[in-house]
């Protein structure tokens, strides 16, 4: 559920009026932030806090404390006169300064932690702030500083998500107790950066948005883990329609990650000009059947579909029967969400679940009248005009689908800007549709597992933003499926 910082004090009142007290809050809050810092920097390293006087400082005062207790080399930077602490923050700093500190020769990271204010902040931002905003800026930008922002980004607003002139820009916000509504405008995402949900089960809202932040806990939900007695059978079989003499990685890629995404059978579907190209390069474990039509594809024993990555423009009047005609579920992307864009009506007659994944552009292409509005509202108009499920990728991706609340994803990072990410998430997103997942669910599963292994590729693998490749991301699924199933993931 989304709040808005209203509904978030009106949670907190109630539960305060209920015995629940404000420093169990903030241990929970602190021990959270710590947990998630140690998910994305697994050795210790240096950490600096920043705090202002209340208590968004004492929540990162008690992950500095916890932090310093795993070896990390801490130290804490008030933006004002330590005697203008309030009295909770000022308890949690005093703790702070009784835990002993590590000294590491070198560490192997440097985190700051924007504790300067949380939701309640209102008006201008004084100088004490600007000047620590542009103090931890400078980190990030001249010393390579991982910054994580505790519940909100100082001077971003928490209800519109419109930064203030000056605006802490984070890697990744640690959202507390629920995800606030500013934080998912399309406005906010750059200030936000990758978003973390850190549960306090002693809040309960009355109301409030029934979108919801993808997280493991709600991935664990359609993602059982696997009994001894599987076979591949209990799988699916995905069928595979990509690539061409052009775009031969297309089909690779979708291949590959489809496999990897625990499909059962994987087979590429390749027409005669295609099949030579890839014969000596797809994985082993992949089937390869040559075809002179696509629309044999419609005639073959298969669990879910993937057509459109690197097909071309050519042969979109097959393409289009199939997205129509096909009476399995059917991942639609790329080229064939262009051939979609040229008869959008096709949409009405489809004969079994489809999936869209387009990114913006292909969105524009679909839907031009509503590209220009919010991210959110476009996908939900889109939905409400067609029968289907949609993935509207981007930096945060929107999942939408009619009669039901629409999903963000919370993971990935700025490598993921570049080529072949959207064909990897077309065989991830197939596998798991044949694996018996809804589409929305596949849709938000696949998005999800993409995003985390990315982030491992870049922070346990040393790859960077700048050298990741969707490859890359492939490789490492395996971890990202272990996360979803491992305890106090993020």
């Amino acid at each position: 559920m989304i709040l808005s910082p209203s509904q978030v004090k009106a949670a907190e009142t109630l539960a305060f009026a209920q015995g629940v007290q404000a420093e169990a809050l903030m241990e929970h809050a602190g021990k959270g932030i710590a947990d998630i810092v140690c998910q994305f920097h697994t050795k210790p390293g240096r950490l600096a806090v920043w705090g202002g006087k209340g208590n968004n400082a004492g929540d990162a005062l008690v992950a500095a404390r916890i932090l310093s207790e795993r070896g990390w080399q801490t130290e804490f930077f008030g933006a004002f006169p330590e005697e203008n602490l309030g009295k909770l923050a000022a308890q949690k700093l005093a703790e702070f300064r009784e835990t002993p500190q590590s000294t590491l020769c070198c560490p192997s990271s440097f985190v700051v932690l924007d504790g300067l204010l949380g939701i309640g902040a209102r008006g201008p931002l004084q100088p004490e702030i600007c000047t620590a905003i542009q103090a931890i800026q400078k980190l990030r930008e001249e010393e390579g500083a991982w910054v994580l922002a505790v519940d909100i980004p100082t001077g971003l607003d928490g209800e519109t998500g419109q930064p203030a002139d000056l605006c802490i820009e984070a890697d990744l916000t640690a959202t507390i107790g629920f995800v606030k509504t500013g934080l998912l405008r399309d406005s906010a995402t750059r200030s936000v950066g990758r978003l973390a949900w850190i549960p306090l089960p002693e809040l309960v809202a009355k109301k409030g948005d029934p979108a919801q932040l993808i997280t493991p806990e709600l991935l664990r939900t359609w993602l059982p883990l696997r009994s001894f007695d599987s076979h591949k059978g209990l799988y699916g079989h995905v069928g595979i329609l990509a690539g061409s003499r052009t775009f031969p990685g297309a089909a690779r890629l979708c291949t590959h990650a489809a496999l990897r995404a625990g499909a059962g059978y994987v087979t590429l579907f390749a027409p005669e000009n295609l099949y030579s190209i890839v014969a000596g390069s797809l994985p082993p474990e992949a089937i390869l059947r040559p075809i002179r039509s696509f629309r044999e594809v419609l005639h073959q024993p298969l669990s879910a579909l993937c057509i459109g990555p690197g097909l071309g423009k050519d042969n979109a009047s097959e393409i289009l029967e199939i997205v129509r005609e096909a009476e399995i579920p059917t991942v639609v992307d790329a080229d064939a969400l262009n051939a979609v864009a040229l008869e959008p009506k096709t949409l009405h007659a489809c004969r079994n679940v489809r999936l869209l994944t387009p990114h913006p552009g292909e969105f524009a292409r679909l839907a031009p009248h509503l590209a220009t509005l919010p991210r959110r509202e476009a996908a939900e108009a889109f939905v409400a005009d067609y029968p289907v499920t949609l993935l509207l990728k981007g930096a945060r991706t929107v999942i939408a689908e009619r009669g039901v609340p629409s999903l963000f994803n919370s993971t990935g990072n700025p490598g993921m800007a570049s080529g072949g990410m959207g064909d990897t998430l077309t065989g991830v997103c197939g596998a798991l549709l044949a694996q018996g997942l809804q589409a929305r669910q596949a849709a938000a599963t696949g998005a999800w597992l993409c995003g985390r292994a990315a982030e491992s590729a870049v922070f346990l693998h040393r790859q960077s933003p700048e050298s990741l490749l969707a490859s890359d991301v492939t490789q490492f699924l395996g971890r990202a499926f272990e996360h979803v199933h491992q305890a106090g993931s993020f």
